[in-house]
Parts: structure tokens; sequence; C-alpha cells
């Protein structure tokens, strides 16, 4: 079952969303790195849900180490971490499976596994998972040396915020934005889209820099490949942007292309992070884009699996009215572990 990333830094995530935990088992973390609980705590409370005006559910997603670490450091062997589910609200999903939600998987899913699977919550499919992606990426990213990965909330329906800006402020906190003036902006559409019962679509920009020249293997273990598949596999991910990603379809190549400066790095703005699979040195540029979630709160018609019918649905329980906020430090995460695999193939050719 596809429930691992990676082959030199493998992790594999495990749980459901309303089952008794969530965590990820890490794998090819070299022994002797240091492992900064700190920057862990802040990683998990940035994705917590709980926070003012997204999902309600109030987990404190205290993360165990049980393996894999002693006395601060990674000791080489795999590294296992959990998260105790203690908010889950079973009840909400009493019509499962007779009725499954509109733009949920619970259809697939159910006939897939011949019904045997958990569907409450979104079960093994529930963005609840990305916890474990989200500590080992931060345990990853004390293996990066000088990599350094950042991404923010950088769109709300039509709303777009700047990544070089300082954030500040409520706005920013809660939304993972930092552009303060457009968080504002937002935040004023989430209360508003909170108090219809709707939702909206999204995307993060993430920015990776540091990366030395010529990381990625050919064709499909190539980094914007790899980059791609991993990020995509994120819950809600519609779309994966790389550079100047869609805008490059109305360019010319005597503009696109970027010449090579003294330094051995491309120039000029947003110039290639990757060429032909491998980085440029460069800062790498990646957009991804979310659709709306799924569960709202306004009446919807879907099938009735028993009588075969069309019967109005509304959904209670506890959801995002939009995805980017929490979905930042998710994809921040994946790319720090994507990086991580890619440099160590690299190191053990």
């Amino acid at each position: 079952m596809g429930m691992s990333l990676g082959d030199s830094v493998r992790v594999t995530l495990f749980g459901e969303s309303h089952g008794t935990a969530v965590g990820a088992l890490l794998e090819g973390i070299p022994p002797g790195v240091p492992v900064d609980v700190a920057s862990l705590i802040e990683d998990l409370q940035r994705r917590r849900p709980g926070r003012r005006l997204l999902s309600a559910r109030a987990e404190p997603d205290d993360c165990e180490i049980l393996s894999g670490v002693y006395e601060g450091k990674t000791t080489g062997y795999p590294i296992l971490l959990l998260a105790r589910n203690k908010d889950a609200k079973s009840r909400d999903y009493g019509f499962l499976p007779n009725q499954p939600r509109p733009g949920h998987a619970d259809l697939p899913e159910a006939t897939r596994t011949g019904g045997a699977a958990d569907l409450r919550g979104g079960g093994a499919n529930s963005g609840r998972l990305t916890l474990g992606l989200v500590a080992a990426g931060s345990i990853a990213r004390d293996a990066l040396g000088d990599v350094r990965v950042q991404a923010h909330c950088s769109q709300i329906g039509t709303i777009e915020a700047a990544f070089d800006v300082e954030p500040e402020g409520e706005a920013c906190a809660v939304l993972n934005c930092n552009d303060p003036d457009a968080a504002k902006q937002m935040l004023e559409l989430v209360k508003s889209l909170r108090k219809a019962g709707d939702s909206i679509g999204s995307t993060v920009e993430s920015r990776i820099f540091n990366v030395p020249i010529g990381v990625g293997e050919p064709w499909f273990e190539g980094l914007e490949p790899a980059l791609a598949r991993a990020l995509m596999a994120i819950p809600g991910a519609r779309g994966v942007e790389f550079g100047r990603g869609r805008d490059a379809v109305t360019m010319q190549g005597s503009e696109h292309n970027d010449a090579w400066g003294p330094q051995g790095t491309p120039l000029g703005e947003d110039a290639d992070g990757a060429l032909g699979g491998m980085s440029t040195g460069a800062p790498l540029r990646i957009r991804v884009h979310f659709k709306p979630p799924s569960s709202i709160a306004l009446p919807q018609t879907t099938l009735h699996l028993p009588s075969g019918e069309m019967r109005e649905l509304q959904i209670g329980g506890r959801h995002d009215p939009v995805l980017a906020p929490r979905a930042a430090p998710v994809v921040e995460a994946v790319c720090r572990l994507v990086i991580a695999d890619l440099i160590q193939m690299r190191e053990e050719i």
C-alpha cells in the first residue's frame, strides 16, 4: 500500500482520523543529527486544528518520539513519531457508508476495500495524517545542512499575498501568511465563508534555498518530478507549479531563458531553480494549489446507496473553510523530506 515516501530517506504514514493515533515512521536519517524539539512543536502548532476560524477540532497534537532519538540526537535507526487522537467525534459521521459525501473519497475507498475501510473523518485519507509528515519533515530539516525551506499561504480566492514581506499581526499568524495587508483581507473573506457555511480554494507558495547544484536524479527522480509526486499526495492538492509556472505559456524563449551568471547560478527574477530535473543553485519556487474543502455546512444532494435515490445531506462536524493556512507547514515538510532523500541518494552514488 502506498503510504511511504522516499527511498534513502523514507517516511511511512499510519493511522486514521478517528482512530487511536496518527504518526510516521522515519528511516534513513544519519546518526548524530540534533533533534530540535522546540522547532518540532512550533511546526506542529502551525498545522494544528483548533485555531481561530479554522477547524475547531481541539487536538493538542502532542508528538511522542518513541524510538531513534537518544539524548537529543538521532541514532541512525528508525524514528517512530506518534500523536494520539483525543478529540474525535465519530457521531458526526453516522450517515456513512450509506450516503457518501460529495467531493470526498468515501465511495471509492469503500469500493476499493470491500467496505472494510474506516471512513470516519476521511479515515486514512484524512488531512489528519499530515501530522506525521510535518513531524518527520521537522526532524529531516536538521539533516539538511544549509538548505532552507519556507512556505506560506499565498492566495485565498482572488486575494494574492507577497512572499518577501515580514509577517506581523494576528491575521498573518492565523493564516500562515507573510503579507499583513493581504492576510487581513483574507481573514475577512474566511470569516464570511464560515458564516455562510461554504469554503474556498487557496494556494501555498514555497521557496527552497541553498540546494547544492546538481541535486536530482534522471527523469522520474528529478527534482521537480519527485517534488510534484509528493506534493500532489497532500489531501486537497489540485496542481503544482514550478518557477514561472503557467505564466511560461505566454512567454517567448528569449524572455524565459536565464543566463548563467559569474557565480555559476542562473540570473534574473524568479530564475529556474531546477533544469533537467537537477538543482541550478538558484532558489526553487513552488506553488501548490488546493481545492475548496469538500466538507461544508450547506445542504447538498448526493446518492443514498441503500435506496439508490438522490437525497439531501447536511454534514456536521468541524471543518476548515480553506486549506492553505494549515497546508503551508505540510508543504514545507514534504519539500524537506524530498530534498533530504535526493541529497542522500546523491551521496550514496
